[in-house]
């Protein structure tokens, strides 16, 4: 088994881990170490947090979140398709056309479904 082949990818970790590990020791190392009740305190927003951390959001903020990802996604993939319009020709086209269909009446059921009302 010929393990040179396999040089480039372990310098590839090792370098990667290098550029992960080594600016964070560098700092503490190299930093000052100052520490006082101020930077020790907990932030949020300049004034002292108020309740729990862990506190339970509202489905709808999850909900919301996925759907523009989705469709963020979905969008996408117009891109390519748009560089590569005159390669791909017409069945490229019209199998494009059927994607942005399903899209659209996945959107309009999300619109009528309420799923992207904010309350």
């Amino acid at each position: 088994m010929d393990l040179q082949t396999y040089l480039p990818v372990i310098l590839f970790i090792l370098v990667g881990i290098a550029v992960g590990v080594l600016p964070q020791a560098m700092g503490h190392l190299l930093g000052p170490q100052r520490p006082d009740a101020a930077k020790a305190s907990a932030y949020e927003c300049g004034f002292e947090a108020f309740g729990d951390a862990r506190m339970k959001f509202d489905v709808r903020y999850y909900l919301v979140a996925i759907l523009f990802i989705l469709f963020d996604l979905e969008i996408a993939f117009l891109f390519p398709w748009a560089v590569a319009i005159r390669d791909i020709g017409a069945s490229g086209f019209w199998a494009m056309m059927i994607f942005l269909g399903i899209l659209v009446v996945g959107f309009v059921y999300e619109w009528k479904k309420g799923a992207l009302d904010w309350e």
